[in-house]
């Protein structure tokens, strides 16, 4: 598949490995990290996949820094930092970007998504001018659910020819709500945005037109079908007695 778009955002990201002090220390000792070269994105979305602890969240949280949003999540504006724990990795990654600017952007992570809820709450007790929480529906994230408020983030606060980076943005959601999700971020790239998203989720990943990267020792590009996340619930649905009786032995 053809990656080159100058038009997108983020081109790509290599990783400056001949400035890496160790690659004994965390987070350069993540597989992940240790066999990454240069990772080319889709001009519309990309997905990387793959099991807890393999590195993707912190590769994802290393883009959006480097690209210059908060580490904990939020729009360029956002600076809060409740917990300083993102790890160095941004430091070491040299980012290509297309020539087009995008007019808007977010980071979310599911984590660290109340944090971005407070500091908003926070922000608007000052009074005086437009409040921020309006451009999220105008109701408090907090006085939703968390799967509520993800979906109203998506609605309200995405308005396209955007940079979104989101990791795991299915917490929370129902299945049908994981399809609300799919639906809207095809809106989204319709009105020229573009996506990478982290994720375990079959249904959000089976987004047609994109790219997969799968984490096992290093980044791998795979068909929807061939990850494991679509080859276990497969299996699970079509078999699921005979799944349950193994699990249960």
């Amino acid at each position: 598949m053809n990656l080159e778009n100058i038009g997108q955002y983020i081109r790509s990201v290599e990783l400056q490995r001949d400035k890496i002090p160790s690659f004994t220390r965390y987070p350069f000792c993540l597989s992940a990290i240790r066999n990454l070269y240069n990772l080319k994105f889709h001009p519309k979305v990309t997905f990387i996949v793959g099991e807890n602890g393999t590195g993707k969240s912190t590769i994802l949280e290393a883009i959006a820094t480097a690209y210059g949003f908060n580490p904990e999540g939020g729009t360029k504006n956002f600076n809060f930092s409740s917990m300083d724990t993102h790890s160095e990795l941004h430091d070491y990654l040299k980012m290509v970007k297309g020539v087009s600017k995008p007019k808007d952007g977010f980071f979310l992570r599911a984590e660290s998504f109340y944090n971005v809820a407070t500091n908003i709450d926070e922000l608007d007790k000052g009074g005086g001018g437009r409040r921020i929480i309006d451009s999220y529906g105008g109701k408090s994230l907090h006085e939703q659910s968390h799967g509520e408020s993800f979906l109203a983030l998506l609605i309200n606060k995405f308005r396209g020819k955007g940079i979104y980076i989101l990791d795991e943005p299915e917490a929370a959601l129902s299945p049908t709500r994981q399809m609300t999700i799919v639906s809207r971020i095809h809106e989204l790239v319709e009105q020229g945005s573009q996506f990478i998203i982290a994720t375990h989720s079959p249904i959000i990943m089976a987004y047609p037109n994109a790219v997969i990267y799968e984490i096992k020792e290093g980044f791998k590009m795979v068909e929807y079908e061939e990850t494991e996340h679509y080859q276990v619930m497969r299996d699970f649905l079509n078999n699921t007695q005979k799944m349950l009786d193994i699990l249960m032995e």
